[in-house]
């Protein structure tokens, strides 16, 4: 028989805090992340503000100094990593000696490094820019940092399947526990904020001028973010042996590819993930409590993604809303952190709101949760994510009940 899957752990860096609880209390809260940007010089675009980690310094939260030699994503997926691992109180020992697998998600990887490098090496003429700026700028970084700092020799992998990277990591880590080659895993996803991502999204108009309104009829984009989520996922025998607390369990997780659009979304594709998510958990859409979406705030995005809940939940007003109104787009770590906003919204029975709604929009005629948090009792809900390419993933995740 297959293993039961639970989480165990749950670390979080986000513009709206850092470490779960910080994190949840903003969540719940309805505060905005949103701030001007500072990375980098935004007087070239047609929009100024971002979800960015104001004052980020991980030496703050890691034992050793690696800020010389990695890059900012790395270093945002290694602190989440240490505080779920912190979080979920395993020893050190043991999770060296277990077979304990890290598994992160990434859009952009450490196109930071890479454009400082090229900044160097090109427009500063430098013939050497040396040795660690070419490291920093290695995607498999992200991963391979927390084995490193943490003398983890399982199997170590890196996920780029943009926006949903995050499930696929965290999905692919449940599936060898599930078949027990695996004795722990952490996963997640982590991204910076980037030059590059930022200007392309300005470029085709996707960006919103202030802030970001999922679901609302005058929405007008999406909002470049950064951060990093990661659960420590392990079986229920497992945590149950050494009595660890368990914030929820993972009972499957859809997939489809649109096959349809680098960029633009299909109502079909995304229909079929949230079915495939509720075949493989074995549960009906009845089931199912709340929906932790993909809403970005595009016009696009928003309205394929609530016509495919109509498609699979038929007229029931199910709650669906989107931190992302709140933290903004954070690319790879998008799905990650959602996930940890669903193991506390099981945690607490609290639904997240979707802030900054003012209009309600015919063609997203769903329960966004404006506003305002719902105090409403959970059992399963679905995290959703959709990314570019029509990569889309839908991870069950369901309350633990002792």
């Amino acid at each position: 028989m297959e293993k039961r899957v639970v989480v165990t752990g749950l670390g979080v860096a986000s513009s709206i805090g850092i470490g779960k609880d910080a994190f949840w209390e903003s969540v719940i809260s309805g505060k905005s992340g949103i701030s001007e940007l500072t990375l980098f010089d935004t007087s070239a675009h047609n929009t100024h503000v971002a979800g960015e980690i104001r004052n980020f310094d991980p030496n703050k939260f890691l034992k050793s100094k690696r800020d010389r030699f990695f890059g900012r994503a790395s270093l945002m997926g290694l602190v989440a990593a240490n505080l779920a691992i912190e979080d979920s109180q395993i020893d050190i020992v043991s999770l060296q000696k277990n077979r304990t697998c890290v598994f992160m998600g990434t859009t952009m990887g450490e196109i930071q490094a890479m454009e400082k490098l090229n900044h160097d090496w090109v427009k500063l003429g430098l013939k050497d820019p040396g040795n660690f700026s070419i490291y920093r700028s290695l995607a498999y970084n992200i991963s391979s940092l927390i084995s490193l700092e943490l003398k983890l020799t399982g199997r170590n992998r890196i996920f780029t399947t943009a926006c949903s990277s995050g499930n696929y990591a965290i999905s692919y880590g449940s599936d060898l526990l599930k078949s027990g080659k695996a004795d722990m895993v952490l996963a997640g996803g982590s991204d910076a904020i980037s030059w590059i991502s930022f200007t392309g999204f300005n470029k085709v108009g996707a960006t919103a001028p202030e802030k970001c309104q999922p679901f609302d009829k005058n929405r007008k984009g999406m909002i470049p973010a950064e951060g990093a989520g990661v659960l420590v996922l392990e079986t229920l025998e497992g945590a149950k042996k050494r009595k660890a607390k368990i914030y929820a369990e993972i009972l499957g997780c859809g997939f489809s590819c649109d096959a349809h659009h680098m960029t633009q979304p299909s109502v079909e594709g995304i229909t079929k993930c949230i079915s495939n998510a509720l075949n493989e958990s074995r549960i009906s859409p009845d089931d199912v409590d709340y929906i932790c979406a993909h809403g970005t705030g595009t016009l696009q995005n928003d309205n394929a993604e609530c016509s495919a809940i109509k498609n699979v939940f038929g007229d029931r007003k199910i709650p669906v809303s989107s931190i992302k109104s709140m933290i903004g787009h954070t690319m790879g770590a998008a799905t990650a952190i959602a996930a940890v906003a669903c193991c506390k919204a099981v945690e607490y029975d609290i639904i997240p709101p979707t802030i900054n709604f003012e209009t309600a929009d015919p063609s997203c005629d769903i329960d966004c949760v404006p506003n305002v948090a719902r105090k409403k009792k959970l059992n399963i809900v679905l995290n959703n994510g959709l990314a570019f390419g029509g990569n889309n993933a839908c991870l069950v995740i369901k309350k633990f009940i002792k």
